[in-house]
């Protein structure tokens, strides 16, 4: 497969939104990215249309086109019928007028080619008498087939598709020319690679208006209308059976749209439930009007059918109709690579992503698969990782978060704005003797606390940190902080018990206290002994002095 289809890995986000919608789970997720799986991918473009980071990228062919035609040799458009859907009121006439601006040498309809290839549909029905024929004209449920249903190959009509029909036709008939196919769809940039000797490039509608746009050339609105145009009603779901003539003997038509829709009735012909039909089958819903590149957002299906409706005629185009070899197509299978697991192998990943009964096997979707058993095959396969499950995530995450929140020492208690107890961990029920959190949550935190410092938080819209405060109901010191969550609308408090701490510094301050009375008494005492003994020391030295001094006389005299 060429490729024409790939993914801008800087804005792959992980939203898993192409792998939900990809029909066949051909997108492999690591390293956080996507990438497309080649031979597994049918180009649906799917992924194309519903990446909403337009992480998806077709590879433009505009340079192609130029070079061919500066090469000098005609340039032929085969313009898909599809046009009068994405460019309203635009008819052919005009259409051919912009192209030979661009310096194509002509402009025609794929429908002629439609129209080759419906006819020798109805050969086969009404010659070949095969049990089921499925249309061959769109190259994603070719591929589909090729790749996933290769016992259904030989129900698909070994025919060209209009494109290719059409453009070997233009060669035919001018055989020095190169052809450039114009319209909504991405797999007709794989078909045209793959066949290389028809096709010499395709573009895309939004290819087309932007090379008009740097040309700065207007399309006219100029509808028209042919009489001899039915095959344009082939872009439209049902289109090609509204041009075949259906009177093949024992033979119901149908018509099927959407990948999923076509794997059902692939499914039901696998199983032998089906029988004596032609299926007209499209990978896209509304068919091609309703194709990956029809221009972005341009999506209105009834009004695209009744634009292709009120452009087509009610008979055919007038076509040499070629040899049925030269019109013929082989389609081989195309193997996929993808080794299946056993059960055991299947169990054990789904174990690792937390799934260990049936119960747990939510199938929710999420990751982009439709069972938890189809992402244990990926993962095993190698296309998914067990990172994608959402509700692993979620549980790992909430066990995560869970185990931090009981295990912190601190105290938790996250409030609403209506100050109602929405959360609190094992630590802020101890510090306030509360059994269980059943016991508090969604009741007013008035029940347990003093409302002030929330009131006060809440109106000023302004954290508090490190206040401290004395529980006084549990006797418990605390350092509370209290955040306020502008995003979430909720308040947060932090507790951290200080009681130890007050209590051990209430201890100090007695011994201090006590110490400072003990010195002042020891003080006080000494003070009373120095005094009394300078007390008795005076008295001593008066009577010595007296003393002396009489027998100092009594010496004298004598």
């Amino acid at each position: 497969m060429s490729d024409c289809l790939t993914l801008k890995k800087s804005n792959c986000k992980n939203c898993y939104k192409c792998i939900r919608h990809c029909p066949v789970k051909s997108i492999r997720f690591s390293g956080n990215q996507a990438h497309i799986i080649g031979n597994e991918c049918i180009l649906c473009g799917q992924c194309f249309v519903v990446c909403p980071q337009n992480a998806k990228e077709i590879v433009n062919e505009t340079e192609k086109a130029k070079v061919l035609i500066q090469s000098g040799d005609p340039v032929y458009v085969s313009l898909a019928p599809s046009f009068i859907a994405n460019y309203n009121g635009v008819g052919i006439g005009a259409m051919r007028k912009a192209l030979q601006a661009l310096g194509f040498c002509d402009v025609e309809e794929t429908a002629i080619g439609a129209t080759i290839v419906k006819r020798e549909y109805e050969r086969i029905l009404a010659q070949e008498e095969r049990d089921i024929v499925i249309s061959s004209c769109c190259h994603s449920i070719n591929l589909l087939i090729q790749k996933y249903f290769p016992k259904e190959l030989e129900y698909l009509a070994d025919v060209l598709s209009p494109m290719q029909a059409h453009c070997r036709d233009i060669k035919k008939r001018h055989p020095e020319a190169k052809t450039v196919f114009i319209g909504p769809c991405v797999a007709k940039k794989d078909e045209a690679a793959y066949y290389g000797d028809i096709v010499d490039a395709v573009l895309t509608f939004e290819e087309l208006t932007e090379w008009l746009k740097d040309a700065r050339i207007t399309l006219e609105s100029e509808p028209d209308r042919c009489e001899e145009s039915r095959a344009r009603f082939f872009p439209t779901t049902g289109g090609i059976l509204k041009t075949m003539a259906q009177d093949a003997p024992g033979y119901t038509y149908m018509a099927l749209d959407g990948t999923e829709n076509c794997i059902a009735a692939l499914r039901d012909i696998e199983n032998g439930n089906i029988h004596h039909c032609f299926i007209e089958m499209s990978a896209c819903v509304g068919s091609c009007v309703g194709g990956p590149v029809m221009e972005k957002y341009h999506r209105s299906p009834v009004k695209d059918y009744l634009a292709v409706a009120e452009f087509a005629g009610d008979k055919d185009f007038a076509v040499s109709q070629p040899d049925v070899i030269e019109i013929k197509k082989n389609f081989e299978p195309i193997p996929r690579r993808g080794q299946m697991p056993s059960d055991a192998e299947i169990k054990d990943i789904l174990r690792q992503m937390g799934k260990t009964r049936p119960e747990d096997e939510l199938n929710c979707g999420s990751c982009g698969y439709n069972t938890c058993r189809e992402k244990a095959i990926a993962i095993y396969q190698g296309k998914a990782e067990i990172s994608m499950c959402l509700p692993y995530l979620k549980d790992k995450a909430e066990s995560f978060s869970d185990s931090i929140v009981n295990n912190t020492p601190n105290g938790l208690i996250v409030l609403n704005e209506n100050l109602e107890v929405q959360q609190i961990n094992a630590a802020a029920r101890r510090i306030m003797n509360i059994r269980s959190a059943s016991d508090i949550l969604g009741d007013q935190v008035v029940r347990i606390l003093d409302p002030k410092i929330f009131l006060d938080v809440l109106e000023s819209k302004r954290s508090v940190r490190d206040c401290r405060t004395y529980l006084a109901e549990y006797q418990k010191y605390v350092e509370q902080t209290v955040v306020y969550d502008k995003d979430y609308h909720l308040l947060i408090c932090i507790m951290r018990d200080v009681s130890d701490e007050e209590n051990e510094r209430a201890k100090k301050e007695t011994i201090r206290q006590q110490t400072v009375e003990i010195a002042d008494k020891v003080v006080d005492k000494q003070m009373r002994i120095v005094q009394d003994i300078a007390s008795l020391l005076g008295e001593t030295a008066a009577e010595t002095k007296i003393a002396l001094t009489k027998l100092k006389e009594t010496i004298s005299d004598e």
